[in-house]
Order: C-alpha cells, then structure tokens, then sequence
C-alpha cells in the first residue's frame, strides 16, 4: 500500500498513467476513491495522483484544523512525491482547497478545476451540515451514508444503480473515521472563506456543477465564476453533487476539453 510521511501524517496514495501530473482531490469523503470513473480516462493522457486526506480512508485519522491545513498536507505530499507543477481539480471541499491553492501557491498551478464546490458556510450550509451531523453523532455511520447518498445523487440515478451504489456507499463507511474527525472536517469546511481574495487567481480555472446539486448548490459556482478573474463557467443539466459519477462521459469532456486548451 503506497503511503508517505509527509507534514507530519501518514498520507496514502496512487498513481496512474503517464504524461504531465494532473491532480484529483476528493471532497467531504476525502478518499481516492471517489474518483473511480475519471482515473482511467484521464491516465490516458494524465500521470493521475490521487490521495486520502487527512482524516479519511487509508491516510492517518488525525482531526483537521482547517483547510489551509488540508492544503499543506497537499503540498507536503507533492513534494514527497517530487511534483513540483500540477493541474488541480477539487471536488467540493477539495474545490476549498484549490481556492486557496490558486490564491497562494499560484507557482505550484497549470491549470485548476473548482468542480461542485463553495465560497463560503452560508445559512443553506449550516442548515445542512446541522442535519448531517446530528444525523453523524447520533444515528451512526450507516444512516449517515444513506444521508450522504441522497445529497451526492439525483433520486432517478439512485434508483436506477441501487446495487452499485450500495457497494460504495459500504465501502466508504468502512474508512470513515471516528465521529470527533468527521465532525473537524465539516467545521473547517464551514468555517471556510477567501470570498475577498478570489480575485487573486491568476491560474486560468474552470468552474463546474450541476443545476441539481442540492449539496452545493449551483449558485456558489456561479459566485466563484464571476469572481475569478477569466474563469470559463459550465453548469451541467444533470448530475447533482457528483456529476462526475452520474454523468461521467460529459464532466469528463469538459474537463478534458479545458484541460487541454492552448
């Protein structure tokens, strides 16, 4: 198993393909696995890192302070692994981190995808980070993971993939992390914001969600897009908080088509 020391963790890790490094980083989850459906097709033209983030699935379970720290422990891995330049994409808490990769470590950046995430803990977030914690530190792993499907999936697609996604899901509650971890990550993620710093963002970014995401909804993307000097905005029809899982063919297109645009 492919784990590092690195800022002061024990980080796992994977690597696929070949060819410049483009970096995947999950969300709340935080795990390489959540990026099972663009790996393959993005080591056709990527070296694809993926990684467990602290607190998470095979990385060290260590609480979060916040996520500037998450970020580091990023750089820190990088280093390790002796990547210097990458492209970046972040899904939703990992989106938090390319913020403020792109605000501070601009050096460190090819290109950058904020992809289903936030600005900021507004008063919709609270609201929904309340009912999943409580759900989290009262109900248990298991209704927390139904829970967490319901906010990453349209209702059809949950129907029409039951079996798959009850393999996921199960897979993924076997990493989470105790309760006290859990909860550090939703409370850095929430205490989150460099609204006033977006401006700052000189790597060329593209921002992308889906209309139905109820987790992160569409309008933090469209603040984002109008916020980041240059950035290109596409809001996909349908997907919800993991277009990329839901409608793999599309995100990856657009993804790709971005990517490797002169």
């Amino acid at each position: 198993m492919p784990v590092v020391s690195a800022n002061g963790i024990q980080q796992y890790y994977e690597i696929t393909g070949d060819g410049p490094p483009l970096v995947l980083v999950a969300g709340m989850g935080g795990t390489a696995n959540y990026w099972g459906d663009q790996v393959d097709f993005f080591a056709q033209h990527y070296t694809v890192i993926t990684y467990d983030q602290r607190g998470t699935g095979r990385s060290d379970h260590s609480p979060v302070d916040s996520i500037e720290q998450l970020r580091d422990d990023l750089l820190a891995l990088l280093d390790v692994l002796d990547v210097e330049v990458v492209d970046f994409m972040g899904h939703s808490t990992g989106g938090n981190i390319a913020q403020i990769a792109g605000i501070e470590n601009s050096d460190r950046l090819k290109k950058l995808v904020i992809y289903a995430s936030t600005t900021h803990g507004d008063h919709y977030r609270s609201k929904v980070w309340r009912v999943r914690r409580a759900i989290l530190e009262q109900q248990g792993a298991a209704l927390y993971g139904d829970m967490s499907s319901l906010m990453l999936y349209p209702p059809n697609w949950i129907v029409e993939n039951a079996e798959k996604l009850e393999s996921q899901q199960a897979a993924q509650m076997k990493m989470l992390a105790p309760v006290e971890v859990m909860t550090s990550r939703i409370e850095a993620v929430q205490k989150f914001d460099r609204r006033d710093q977006l401006g700052q963002i000189t790597t060329p970014t593209l921002v992308i969600c889906a209309k139905d995401d109820s987790q992160t909804p569409a309008y933090f993307s469209e603040y984002l897009a109008a916020n980041i000097p240059s950035a290109e905005l596409i809001l996909m029809a349908y997907g919800a908080h993991a277009c990329s899982r839901t409608a793999p063919r599309e995100f990856n297109e657009h993804v790709l088509g971005f990517l490797q645009k002169q």
